[in-house]
């Protein structure tokens, strides 16, 4: 059998450069850090909404985290 169905090299692939890496990182990070920020702090000392509304859909993710909020 002269010809395979299967290729027996695999595709060369090119290995993701270091610049073009952070900008996705710094986004991830900051990401991370608002969701932190909702989680574990909002409507406690410090609160950029009013009533309880953030506090309310939080609640479980708070408890799952340890952060105490009552």
């Amino acid at each position: 059998m002269a010809h395979s169905a299967v290729p027996t090299t695999a595709p060369a692939v090119a290995p993701i450069s270091l610049s073009a890496l952070a900008p996705w990182a710094v986004f991830v990070g900051v990401l991370m850090l608002v969701l932190l920020y909702l989680v574990g702090a909002e409507q406690g000392a410090t609160a950029l909404f009013e009533g309880d509304t953030v506090h309310e859909w939080m609640h479980d993710g708070r408890h799952l985290l340890g952060f105490p909020c009552h």
